[in-house]
């Protein structure tokens, strides 16, 4: 049963790094696509001298596009940190299993004492009957 709980949480985690590491590609590929629309420093700094308001226009969609590629990925990667801090309701449940391991654990060394015990006490009664029996015969 442990076994099978420790293979349905390895599927578990392998399906969230998965879908992490989607969510990681998306906001790559979206502040890719921000970037790529990115002028060089000298391009923008004459767009924004131009007479024309459609490049201001421009520069302002594709500086806005960027940087809210960039706070998804921020958002991501903060994400990210605190998913690698286990719930507290998972960290109780892994001090529980370990706790029924030992448990269990310390039950069968319990067990394996108490017959190591009754042995002992088969043996001791039958050295006491064999002394008896001598201490009749005498």
């Amino acid at each position: 049963m442990a076994e099978r709980q420790a293979f349905d949480q390895q599927l578990q985690l392998d399906s969230q790094v998965q879908s992490s590491w989607e969510d990681m590609i998306a906001c790559v590929m979206a502040l890719e696509v921000a970037l790529l629309h990115c002028l060089p420093a000298r391009e923008l700094q004459a767009i924004d001298l131009s007479p024309h308001p459609s490049h201001q226009i421009d520069v302002g969609r594709h500086a806005g596009d960027f940087i809210e590629a960039a706070k998804k990925l921020q958002r991501y990667f903060i994400s990210l940190q605190q998913g690698d801090q286990p719930t507290k309701s998972e960290t109780l449940r892994k001090e529980i299993a370990m706790m029924e391991e030992e448990l269990l654990l310390k039950t069968e060394i319990v067990e394996k004492q108490e017959k190591l015990i009754q042995g002992w006490r088969r043996d001791l009664k039958d050295q006491l009957d064999k002394h008896n029996i001598e201490l009749d015969r005498v």
